[in-house]
């Protein structure tokens, strides 16, 4: 639009008057014989054209539909990112397994070898590195999703569409990062003594509870994140106390301490990632299945003597003749409930702040 209202565009209109010369150029002098925009408001000429507006809320059901239509994109976006990541780096992908396992290296020796927290835990090392792994995946895709929307401002203003897209495709970066670190997990259980079960089997659903859970925690933290940068400051702080009360590092169970607060025990136990972690670890080790409170019938004797010499090793399962503050079924149960709960309410939350995103 120039400063005396002429607007100009390459070819003409349909109809247009042929003593215009063909240049395509309308005045503002002449609005009866030439018209650039027919008659009517620009917002009708969008709806006749089959345009909708970008910038505000779709219907619920709408905006599912069409999230599930661009599966394929956040799937080739996700695998993209998650190739891209690690390209500059020498050993490239191998850090996807090797970040989790010299975390896991240093919990070992801390809390292993110096603290002693492997006392009354059968296969310590397993323990601890199928807790890492498991509560990494969550850490990550918390921490990775509360930055989304702002990290992709970029994308999200030049193009439409759900923007739902962006926390589901980082959540599910980390996914396919876990399942390559478990092919290393794996050899690490067998070659500490871990048989190969049917009960292998439960990881598969146990990981896809898992995936709902962080996808409607990510989505959650992804709408405060993109209002507030201090979530993503604080939340790493908030994470890393998490993972010291879920039993990424000791049992719950065994802390001689927390025999006195029943209630307290039962809340650290059914917190989602202390849920998931022992889904995993009683699905992939049977030591933890033989070891677990409730896997036998109770004996008073057998259960004191196993709190009293956390230490003997010949009494490592012992563990299993005292009362389950939750059961394995229980777990299973949490499990599913905190899967529904986190993905309803996640992406509840998160739709109804779709015409924000994007606006800086």
């Amino acid at each position: 639009m120039s400063n005396r209202g002429r607007l100009s565009a390459p070819g003409r209109l349909s109809g247009q008057p042929e003593g215009d010369g063909g240049t395509g150029t309308a005045t503002a002098d002449r609005p009866e014989e030439n018209h650039l925009v027919p008659p009517g408001s620009l917002r009708d000429l969008a709806l006749r054209n089959g345009l909708v507006e970008a910038a505000i809320r779709p219907p619920l059901r709408s905006y599912a539909q069409d999230l599930w239509k661009r599966r394929y994109f956040i799937s080739g976006f996700a695998t993209a990112r998650n190739i891209a990541m690690y390209t500059e780096a020498r050993l490239g992908q191998l850090w996807q397994v090797l970040t989790p396992l010299l975390n896991a290296g240093v919990y070992f020796f801390i809390f292993g070898l110096l603290l002693h927290a492997n006392r009354g835990v059968p296969n310590y090392l397993s323990f601890l590195v199928t807790g890492v792994f498991v509560f990494n995946f969550t850490q990550r895709a918390f921490i990775t999703s509360s930055q989304v929307i702002r990290d992709t401002l970029p994308l999200i203003r030049a193009l439409y569409f759900p923007r739902a897209c962006l926390p589901l495709g980082y959540v599910l970066i980390e996914l396919q990062q876990l399942i390559l670190s478990f092919f290393v997990l794996f050899v690490i259980v067998l070659i500490t003594g871990e048989p190969l079960t049917w009960y292998w089997l439960l990881i598969i659903p146990a990981l896809i509870l898992q995936s709902l859970f962080n996808v409607g925690g990510g989505l959650i933290l992804a709408r405060w994140g993109a209002s507030f940068d201090d979530v993503s400051q604080l939340l790493p702080f908030l994470v890393r106390t998490w993972m010291y009360v879920s039993g990424v590092l000791f049992s719950i169970q065994t802390l001689a301490s927390l025999r006195m607060h029943p209630k307290i025990t039962y809340l650290l136990q059914i917190n989602p990632a202390a849920v998931y972690i022992s889904l995993i670890r009683n699905t992939l080790l049977a030591s933890q299945r033989q070891a677990m409170p409730g896997s036998k019938p109770y004996n008073a004797l057998a259960c004191h003597l196993y709190y009293t010499h956390l230490n003997d090793k010949k009494l490592v399962y012992d563990s299993a003749y005292c009362h389950p503050v939750v059961s394995q079924s229980a777990l299973w149960l949490w499990g599913v409930g905190w899967a529904l709960v986190a993905i309803v309410i996640g992406f509840l939350f998160f739709w109804r702040a779709e015409a924000r995103y994007g606006r800086g």
